[in-house]
């Protein structure tokens, strides 16, 4: 597995990956019209838009496997496809972001979590501090110190 930033040309990719994963395993804990708006908000050109304010990076095993996108200490949309679940990619991807963070001189790393992920963070050893609701349900904030 390589772990690279995001190019253009991995928009398609990312899209249908994120897609994948809410119908396939974010459908488990939230209704369907959720998942429809949650695809919705992930279209191509809306993962072009994230990309050129964060900085994006895509999972390759002969294409693109998993994402993670940070804004300093923030991390965004962080998604691994289901059929190369517990292989370590997401792991591999918050490591990947968490020390170019620490690198920066962050203290902790924060992400909103939702109900599907919570328990990957957790295992990851990111702590509760809050929960809000958004446009798509009920979300986990948590932290890390690094």
């Amino acid at each position: 597995m390589t772990i690279r930033r995001f190019a253009d040309a991995d928009a398609p990719a990312v899209a249908t990956l994120i897609a994948t994963c809410l119908r396939e395993v974010n459908s488990r804990d939230y209704p369907p019209h959720i998942i429809d708006r949650m695809c919705a908000h992930f279209t191509e050109s809306r993962i072009r838009e994230l990309a050129g304010r964060r900085e994006m990076y895509v999972a390759d095993v002969d294409g693109v496997v998993g994402t993670v996108s940070r804004d300093g200490n923030k991390v965004y949309t962080m998604f691994v496809h289901p059929a190369a679940a517990g292989q370590g990619l997401g792991r591999s991807l918050m490591r990947h972001i968490e020390d170019l963070a620490a690198r920066e001189g962050r203290e902790y790393m924060e992400t909103g979590a939702s109900i599907s992920a919570h328990d990957f963070y957790h295992r990851l050893g990111y702590t509760d501090v809050r929960t809000s609701d958004t446009e798509f349900g009920l979300n986990f904030i948590l932290r890390l110190t690094l």
